[in-house]
Protein backbone atom coordinates (compact mmCIF):
# COMPACT_ATOMS: atom_id res chain seq x y z
CA UNK A 1 0.00 0.00 0.00
CA UNK A 2 1.19 2.84 -1.15
CA UNK A 3 1.64 5.84 2.26
CA UNK A 4 -0.35 8.41 1.17
CA UNK A 5 -2.93 6.64 1.76
CA UNK A 6 -1.86 6.45 5.61
CA UNK A 7 -3.34 10.28 5.58
CA UNK A 8 -7.02 9.68 5.20
CA UNK A 9 -8.39 9.36 9.03
CA UNK A 10 -11.75 8.61 7.75
CA UNK A 11 -13.44 6.34 4.80
CA UNK A 12 -15.61 9.55 4.59
CA UNK A 13 -13.30 11.70 3.45
CA UNK A 14 -12.87 9.72 0.15
CA UNK A 15 -9.43 10.94 -0.04
CA UNK A 16 -8.23 10.11 -3.66
CA UNK A 17 -4.76 10.40 -5.96
CA UNK A 18 -5.39 11.72 -9.53
CA UNK A 19 -4.22 10.33 -12.39
CA UNK A 20 -4.31 12.27 -15.95
CA UNK A 21 -5.08 10.96 -19.43
CA UNK A 22 -5.72 12.58 -22.75
CA UNK A 23 -7.56 10.64 -25.68
CA UNK A 24 -8.11 11.99 -28.98
CA UNK A 25 -10.92 10.75 -30.73
CA UNK A 26 -11.40 10.74 -34.88
CA UNK A 27 -14.42 10.90 -35.79
CA UNK A 28 -16.51 12.38 -39.05
CA UNK A 29 -16.15 15.97 -38.34
CA UNK A 30 -12.61 15.72 -37.20
CA UNK A 31 -10.65 15.10 -34.06
CA UNK A 32 -12.10 15.77 -30.18
CA UNK A 33 -9.81 15.72 -27.08
CA UNK A 34 -10.72 14.35 -24.05
CA UNK A 35 -8.92 14.48 -20.51
CA UNK A 36 -10.15 11.87 -18.70
CA UNK A 37 -9.16 12.16 -14.72
CA UNK A 38 -9.08 8.13 -12.85
CA UNK A 39 -9.15 8.84 -9.33
CA UNK A 40 -7.43 6.09 -7.00
CA UNK A 41 -8.96 6.31 -3.81
CA UNK A 42 -7.45 4.92 -0.37
CA UNK A 43 -10.25 3.07 0.36
CA UNK A 44 -13.51 2.67 -2.10
CA UNK A 45 -16.17 5.21 -1.74
CA UNK A 46 -19.46 4.08 0.30
CA UNK A 47 -21.40 2.19 -1.49
CA UNK A 48 -18.59 1.24 -3.98
CA UNK A 49 -16.23 -2.13 -4.36
CA UNK A 50 -14.14 -0.50 -6.43
CA UNK A 51 -11.45 2.04 -6.08
CA UNK A 52 -10.34 3.41 -8.91
CA UNK A 53 -12.99 6.20 -11.22
CA UNK A 54 -12.71 7.61 -13.99
CA UNK A 55 -14.33 10.74 -15.60
CA UNK A 56 -14.02 12.43 -18.98
CA UNK A 57 -14.02 16.52 -19.44
CA UNK A 58 -16.58 16.32 -21.86
CA UNK A 59 -19.85 15.03 -22.99
CA UNK A 60 -21.08 13.03 -25.54
CA UNK A 61 -24.40 12.34 -27.64
CA UNK A 62 -25.58 15.67 -26.53
CA UNK A 63 -28.17 15.85 -29.18
CA UNK A 64 -29.82 12.93 -28.25
CA UNK A 65 -29.27 12.49 -24.67
CA UNK A 66 -26.08 13.51 -23.19
CA UNK A 67 -24.12 11.55 -21.23
CA UNK A 68 -20.68 11.87 -19.29
CA UNK A 69 -18.35 9.06 -19.72
CA UNK A 70 -17.41 7.04 -16.61
CA UNK A 71 -15.82 4.14 -15.49
CA UNK A 72 -15.23 2.27 -12.42
CA UNK A 73 -12.80 -0.27 -12.12
CA UNK A 74 -10.39 -2.34 -9.55
CA UNK A 75 -7.41 -0.92 -11.24
CA UNK A 76 -6.75 2.34 -12.87
CA UNK A 77 -6.74 0.30 -16.05
CA UNK A 78 -10.20 -1.10 -15.55
CA UNK A 79 -11.59 2.57 -15.02
CA UNK A 80 -9.75 4.04 -17.73
CA UNK A 81 -11.13 1.24 -20.13
CA UNK A 82 -14.56 1.53 -19.09
CA UNK A 83 -14.74 5.51 -19.43
CA UNK A 84 -13.07 5.27 -23.17
CA UNK A 85 -15.19 2.49 -23.91
CA UNK A 86 -17.77 5.31 -23.35
CA UNK A 87 -16.20 8.22 -25.11
CA UNK A 88 -15.43 5.27 -28.41
CA UNK A 89 -19.04 4.16 -28.10
CA UNK A 90 -21.05 7.57 -28.77
CA UNK A 91 -20.51 10.38 -31.12
CA UNK A 92 -19.15 13.90 -29.80
CA UNK A 93 -21.61 16.49 -31.03
CA UNK A 94 -20.99 19.48 -28.53
CA UNK A 95 -19.62 21.61 -31.62
CA UNK A 96 -21.98 21.40 -33.71
CA UNK A 97 -24.86 21.89 -30.57
CA UNK A 98 -22.91 24.94 -29.38
CA UNK A 99 -23.19 26.32 -33.43
CA UNK A 100 -26.35 25.96 -33.36
CA UNK A 101 -27.41 27.54 -29.78
CA UNK A 102 -25.02 30.48 -30.91
CA UNK A 103 -22.56 29.14 -27.76
CA UNK A 104 -19.04 30.39 -28.11
CA UNK A 105 -16.77 27.15 -27.32
CA UNK A 106 -18.90 24.55 -26.89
Amino acid sequence: MSDWKFAQKDVCEELAQLHYFSFKKSQAGGEVSFLVTVSEYAASPKGQFARFFAQADKYVNQKTAPILPTGWGNSALDALTACVRMIREFPYEGDEAAAAKGAPGG
